[in-house]
């Protein structure tokens, strides 16, 4: 998609967060430069083959913005830009001259959105997805999460800011500073638990026998037979009068994942199997 063909955005965004941000802007079609450091971004070692899929299409530069020579070509970026992207504390933004007030003053145009960890007042306090999610209530230990939750999302709350930044500026001609905290990104996940939807044993949490998961001769299934008409089909495929808990185990723990995922397909259920390397049912 070229949604966004000419937009131009300059980041100095490191990890994950940042780059996930304006690979989602290069995908709609802007035109993305990102600046890092000498010694490259940290990212790069920790997933080499996810950094490389996520800066297709960037430019990347290698500037030292701690010197003289590398500030100046970051200004250079800058002036010819319509979006900064960021993810490093605001003190760190000061100390490199790079804080909203003088952004401000020095580029009238220019668009800033800054991916912190916490919000204002806050926003200096350290932290990782793993605490953002922990502050909300969407750990449980003893696993480790999935996946990095507050980060993708968090990510996607960046992009949709940028825009808002852009078409805020250009209405009024003046360029506009915002934040774009992750912790936000974690709060929004933890919406549905926190309005009691998907807490342990509540409609979402386990105690419909519709939305559930179950464990199979091998592996484990998600059903998510929410709506009447799917809870109705599902009971009428498995020739019950209606859904039980107890009787869901009993039937899906009689084939493999796989099979039932097959079987659901051919009636229009919403049945998956799970696809994760611990997909095994208990002994």
């Amino acid at each position: 998609m070229n949604l966004l063909g000419g937009l131009r955005v300059v980041t100095i965004a490191l990890n994950l967060p940042g780059p996930a941000a304006c690979a989602r802007l290069r995908e709609l079609g802007a035109g993305v430069t990102k600046v890092e450091p000498p010694t490259g971004d940290p990212f790069e070692q920790y997933c080499p083959s996810w950094y490389r899929r996520l800066h297709e299409g960037m430019a990347i530069e290698r500037v030292d913005l701690k010197s003289v020579m590398g500030r100046a070509r970051l200004a250079d970026l800058l002036l010819e830009s319509d979006l900064f992207v960021t993810a490093q504390r605001p003190s760190a933004l000061l100390r490199l001259g790079l804080s909203p007030d003088m952004l401000t003053a020095k580029y009238r145009r220019l668009c800033h959105v800054a991916i912190t960890g916490h919000p204002a007042p806050e926003e200096e306090l350290p932290g990782h997805d793993l605490t953002y999610l922990a502050v909300h209530g969407l750990l449980s230990p003893p696993a480790m999460p999935a996946t990095l939750y507050a980060d993708m999302a968090g990510a996607e709350r960046a992009v949709s800011t940028a825009l808002a930044l852009v078409i805020a500026r250009d209405r009024d001609g003046r360029g506009v500073h915002a934040q774009a905290p992750l912790e936000d990104g974690a709060r929004a996940l933890a919406q549905p638990l926190h309005e009691g939807l998907t807490a342990p044993g509540t409609l979402l949490g386990g105690g419909l026998a519709g939305y559930n998961l179950y464990a199979t001769r091998t592996g484990w299934i998600a059903v998510a037979a929410l709506e009447p008409h799917f809870a109705d089909n599902l009971a009428r495929a498995l020739g019950l009068e209606r859904l039980e808990t107890a009787v869901l185990r009993e039937r899906f723990a009689t084939n493999s994942a796989e099979n039932w995922e097959s079987w659901a397909r051919e009636r229009d259920l919403p049945l998956v199997a799970l696809r994760n390397p611990s997909n095994e049912s208990p002994s």
